[in-house]
């Protein structure tokens, strides 16, 4: 089985909450949760999984703590693993830049050689616009916490289960 590191930047709080949710469905133990500020050589070589989540800020921009989490990752081989991505966003009062946190760690790590797994179908999802959306998918999985809080839990659900499938096994 793959091992799973699970790596969040959240200011407020939600993309963290979500990170502990996506790991428990993984059955990811709460050691190999980690702040992306805290991201380093060591922890990347020691998963063969990276889910990696971001809020998305201002407009449209990637979490802080992600700034240098960034760095460390397009500097590894990531040649043999595999990355998922969340995000957290708000589909109403940000319509037009919804999760494009998750789009910019996308465009950040596609030159990385890492197998990217958990695309979304925007279908279900209320927005304007995402970089979020490649290819008529969402590169990993969007949440809105703020407004459609009542479907993270069967998205979650989904969401894991075509991991477990795809790039977990």
């Amino acid at each position: 089985m793959n091992k799973i590191g699970v790596f969040y930047g959240s200011t407020t709080g939600t993309t963290e909450d979500v990170a502990h949710r996506i790991a428990e469905k993984l059955n990811v133990p709460n050691g190999d949760i980690h702040d992306a500020s805290k991201l380093n050589d060591e922890l990347v070589k020691e998963y063969d999984v990276l889910v990696l989540g971001t809020s998305t800020w201002g407009a449209g921009e990637l979490q802080d703590d992600w700034y240098d989490g960034i760095k460390v990752l397009k500097k590894a081989d990531l040649s043999h693993k595999f990355v998922a991505l969340f995000g957290c966003g708000d589909s109403d009062s940000y319509s037009d830049t919804f999760c494009d946190g998750i789009g910019i760690l996308y465009e950040e790590l596609k030159d990385t050689h890492c197998t990217f797994c958990g695309a979304t179908d925007p279908s279900g999802y209320t927005f304007d616009s995402s970089v979020a959306v490649i290819n008529g998918k969402f590169v990993g999985l969007p949440l809105d916490e703020v407004n459609e809080d009542g479907k993270t839990d069967e998205r979650i659900a989904q969401w894991t289960e075509a991991l477990k499938k795809e790039c977990i096994n």
